[in-house]
């Protein structure tokens, strides 16, 4: 009997670095669970995705939920766990957590007039959708055995969570939070050997990053700088990903791995 196929789970799924590491670990092997949340305009980019992960061989189950909602995450792992019990995987069936969520306030914490700055309910929910959402997301998998010996959980994070960029505060906020979360989940999740490492892209022209003001100014202070002249790719990113992503490599835990051509180490 062949083996079964591990699933990946992915959170943002449908653009970045969550597409292009979806594909990439589709062609490893694995079964694609993928979390969006996209209006009718931009669905049929879900579909071009699911079809690519379709040609790799991969399975696709993609839901369009809020992944930051409680009962939406209960109702796409209830539907995931029987899915993995039909197959005959009602544990361990889930080895990559891929935590790439990018949806924040882009205000700053002081300004002359009050609807200008930031919200306590806005940063907040930044706070929730891109750090703290991590956390559910593992309790659950974990709680349900769907995540065992030899998974790895990965969480994007970028060099704004140790530096400041104007507006950018809470989302830089948020990277911190997420990773210091990595770090003690890697601890945590280290008896039962399961990897938790964050990964610091470099300046990626994605959609997340067009919708940073001033996100041109950060594209050109990047390629000045950067030893390649160039910028991160998706594919950079997914490719550290797949390769990483094997049972043998869980002793690298509890790591902010910087996938950006030494842009950190020169910027």
């Amino acid at each position: 009997m062949s083996e079964k196929k591990k699933w990946a789970l992915v959170l943002g799924a449908s653009s970045g670095f969550g597409e292009a590491c979806a594909v990439a670990l589709a062609r490893t092997g694995r079964n694609v669970f993928g979390v969006h949340l996209d209006r009718r305009a931009t669905l049929p980019n879900v579909e071009r995705i699911t079809g690519l992960l379709e040609e790799a061989g991969a399975r696709a189950e993609f839901f369009n939920v809020n992944a930051a909602d409680a009962a939406r995450r209960t109702e796409v792992l209830d539907r995931a766990s029987a899915i993995l019990a039909a197959e005959g995987q009602a544990e361990g069936g889930v080895d990559v957590l891929l935590h790439s969520l990018a949806f924040g306030t882009l205000k700053p914490f002081v300004a002359d007039e009050p609807s200008e700055r930031i919200t306590q309910a806005q940063l907040e929910m930044t706070m929730d959708v891109m750090a703290s959402s991590l956390v559910y997301w593992v309790q659950e998998l974990v709680g349900r055995r769907l995540m065992g010996a030899g998974s790895h959980v990965f969480a994007m994070t970028s060099a704004g969570g140790h530096r400041i960029w104007p507006s950018y505060g809470a989302v830089s906020a948020a990277k911190s939070a997420l990773e210091s979360h990595c770090r003690q989940l890697a601890v945590e999740l280290a008896p039962r050997k399961i990897a938790v490492n964050a990964i610091q892209a470099g300046v990626t022209d994605t959609p997340a990053l067009r919708k940073i003001p001033g996100n041109d100014r950060m594209i050109e202070r990047c390629l000045a700088v950067h030893p390649a002249s160039r910028l991160t790719t998706p594919a950079d990113v997914a490719a550290v990903m797949a390769a990483l992503a094997r049972p043998e490599t869980v002793w690298m835990t509890g790591n902010v791995l910087r996938v950006d051509g030494a842009e950190d180490v020169v910027g």
